[in-house]
């Protein structure tokens, strides 16, 4: 399975570990930014980042260990969100 597939399973349930990231970035919008400019987690399991740029809740963080580029990003944003 491609990189940018598996990694969907660290675009939830971050709260504590993506706002200790230095970078993290968004799936859908693919805007690059601090943690620090995230303003608001849904309320789930452990909280999960919404994107303070499109609201959508599709970020990565560095921590997961894949490159936050808008290159992978966008080859996530072709194909994540048709996975059924």
């Amino acid at each position: 399975m491609p990189d940018y597939i598996t990694a969907h399973k660290f675009s939830s349930n971050h709260r504590e570990k993506i706002l200790k990231d230095s970078v993290c970035g968004c799936f859908y919008c693919l805007s690059i930014f601090l943690p620090a400019q995230i303003e608001e987690c849904a309320e789930d399991i452990c909280g999960t980042a919404i994107c303070p740029y499109c609201g959508i809740d599709s970020i990565i963080g560095e921590s997961s260990g894949y490159p936050i580029t808008k290159e992978f990003l966008a080859k996530y944003m072709t194909t994540g969100f048709r996975l059924d």
